[in-house]
């Protein structure tokens, strides 16, 4: 892993067992210095090269990631509506074998999803060896949106009723089914991103005023943001019990999208990289069919 991919990882991970007051975190952070070695003058500009060269980095670890066969990585990615979890993936994801990756968004549990614990209709989504798989919101939603509406814990028919001591168990669980991933070979890498209640203001209305974006508006986003202050503890919360070692979490400021997208690509990419990965050695058998068949393919055959 780079100087460079190591500063962005110390500037906006969460340190493990770390107190975050989300105040604190500039949701308009524009990423200083940390874009200045690709060299345009504007910030768009150098974000827009900065991610264009975090893709290709991205594109070359998938491909290791798929050849080896050895890891798998998830991508968790949490946000209020409006912060651009969907943009992200499009922009980020573009230059990924479609083969080697998969996105999941979750809705709302079914009746055959509820007579189960919260974390098992998450377990088969998890990505195999070799494979890039991203969930669009996660079971991190069971320590969110539950936890801002008790009606939905209710519903879950737990045998020990609500509390502190629930949530902690959440987080506990979270921890344990993240360490059992990790040592059986699944990198992850979750992103909190972190858009400004006067930014999802601007970016809601604009999906009211724009006739093409009127698909993308639902009552229900308008509806959660009067729960604005309730949230912002619940992920406080979540990213102080939940962000470890072996999965941690970054809090990517988002109201300038092309920022976040490219400190979303560059984490992601150096973190890949950093494991070390290589294609597969070929074997001296092999070796010789490859002569044959080189052979017999300059021959005419």
């Amino acid at each position: 892993m780079s100087k460079h991919h190591r500063r962005l990882i110390k500037r906006y991970q969460v340190a493990p067992g770390h107190r975050i007051r989300l105040r604190s975190c500039d949701p308009a952070d524009t990423g200083g210095r940390d874009f200045a070695p690709v060299g345009p003058d504007t910030v768009k500009e150098r974000a827009a090269a900065f991610l264009e060269a975090n893709r290709a980095e991205l594109e070359k670890a998938q491909e290791l990631l798929w050849a080896s066969n050895a890891y798998s990585v998830l991508v968790v990615l949490q946000g209020m509506d409006a912060a651009g979890k969907d943009g992200t993936i499009k922009h980020v994801i573009s230059g990924v074998d479609p083969q080697g990756c998969e996105v999941h968004g979750f809705k709302p549990p079914t009746p055959i999803e509820l007579n189960h614990n919260f974390l098992w209709r998450y377990w088969d989504k998890v990505p195999g060896r070799g494979r890039l798989g991203i969930f669009n919101r996660s079971y991190y939603e069971e320590v969110l949106v539950a936890k801002v509406h008790p009606e939905i814990l209710a519903a879950e028919h737990l045998p020990g009723g609500s509390g502190r001591a629930l949530w902690e168990s959440r987080y506990e669980d979270i921890n344990g089914f993240e360490r059992h991933l990790v040592r059986n070979g699944t990198v992850i890498v979750k992103f909190f991103l972190n858009v400004s209640k006067a930014e999802q203001k601007r970016r809601l209305l604009e999906r009211v005023e724009d006739r093409t974006k009127h698909w993308k508006f639902s009552a229900a986003d308008l509806a959660e943001r009067g729960y604005w202050r309730e949230y912002m503890a619940a992920y406080e919360e979540m990213l102080r019990a939940t962000s470890t070692e072996w999965a941690p979490w970054y809090v990517i400021p988002a109201d300038h999208k092309y920022v976040a997208r490219a400190l979303v690509a560059a984490i992601l990419s150096g973190t890949i990289g950093a494991l070390g990965l290589s294609y597969p050695k070929v074997t001296k058998s092999a070796e010789r069919q490859l002569a044959a068949a080189r052979r017999r393919l300059l021959g005419g055959d």
